[in-house]
C-alpha cells in the first residue's frame, strides 16, 4: 500500500486528525494522544499555556476564545456524534446529510482549535527544520505570503493553515472557509485563526494588528514537532 493509498483508505483521514489533534495533549507533557475517543465522548481539553503570559493576546480573549468558541464546537460535535448513533438504518436521507455536514464542521473546528492553540506560547522565533523547508518551498518570502492569505479573511471568517502536502511531498499554504475546506491530502503544521471572535475583543476590526500578535507567540517546536510527524508519514511506501 502506498501513502496515498494509506491516506485515503478507511478511517485514515480520522487517524490523521487524531495524530495532528493531539496537540494540546502533548503541549502538557503527555506522550501522545488518545488512542481513540468514544463517539460522542469528545473532550474540551485546557488551553496550554498561561494565558496571562501571551504577548498582545489577552487573558480575556483567549478565555472567551477557549471557553465559548472551541467548547462550544466540542460540545456541539458530541450532540451530533449522539444524534446520528441514534438514527435507525432507514433515516431521511436529508436528515442523515444534514446532520453529517454539521459533524464535519463541528470535528474539523474542535480539531483546528485544538492545532491553534496549541500552536501558541511560545517565542515567535522560527527555527528548525521547517524554517529551511518554508524558505526551500515558498521562499524566503513565505511568511508575507501567510500573512496576506490571513489579510484576505480580515473582517470574515475562516482560517490559515501552513500544510505538508503528502500528494507533493511539500509545505503548502491554504486558505480555509467554514471549518470545512481544506486539501484532502494536508498535514496541518501551523494553523492561525481567522474569525472576528479570535481578535476582535482586542483589536477591532484590526486584523493586521493581531496577526502580528499571533507571529509574536508562535511556538515553532510544536509546528516543527508537527513536520516531523507528516515526514514519517510521507516515508510510507509500497
Amino acid at each position: 500500500m502506498n501513502r496515498r493509498e494509506l491516506l485515503f483508505s478507511t478511517g485514515a483521514a480520522f487517524a490523521l486528525s487524531k495524530t495532528l489533534g493531539g496537540s494540546l495533549a502533548l503541549a502538557h507533557g503527555k506522550t501522545a494522544p488518545p488512542a481513540s475517543v468514544p463517539y460522542g465522548k469528545h473532550a474540551v481539553l485546557p488551553l496550554p499555556f498561561d494565558a496571562k503570559k501571551l504577548k498582545g493576546l489577552s487573558e480575556r480573549l483567549l478565555t472567551s476564545h477557549h471557553d465559548n468558541n472551541y467548547a462550544g464546537a466540542v460540545n456541539n460535535l458530541n450532540k451530533v456524534e449522539d444524534e446520528l448513533a441514534r438514527l435507525p438504518t432507514d433515516a431521511p436521507a436529508y436528515l442523515v446529510g444534514g446532520l453529517r455536514e454539521r459533524e464535519l464542521v463541528f470535528g474539523n473546528s474542535t480539531t483546528l482549535h485544538e492545532l491553534y492553540f496549541a500552536n501558541l506560547g511560545g517565542n515567535g522565533k522560527p527555527d528548525g527544520a521547517i524554517l529551511r523547508a518554508l524558505v526551500e518551498g515558498l521562499g524566503s518570502n513565505w511568511e508575507a505570503m501567510f500573512r496576506a492569505t490571513g489579510m484576505s479573511l480580515g473582517g470574515g471568517s475562516g482560517w490559515v493553515i501552513l500544510n505538508y502536502s503528502l500528494t507533493w511531498n511539500a509545505v503548502r499554504i491554504r486558505w480555509s472557509g467554514n471549518h470545512s475546506q481544506t486539501m484532502a491530502d494536508a498535514v496541518p503544521l501551523l494553523v492561525m485563526d481567522m474569525y472576528e471572535h479570535a481578535y476582535q475583543m482586542d483589536y477591532g476590526a484590526a486584523a493586521a494588528k493581531y496577526i502580528d500578535a499571533f507571529f509574536a507567540n508562535v511556538r515553532w517546536d510544536e509546528v516543527n514537532r508537527r513536520y516531523e510527524r507528516a515526514l514519517a508519514m510521507a516515508q510510507v511506501s509500497t
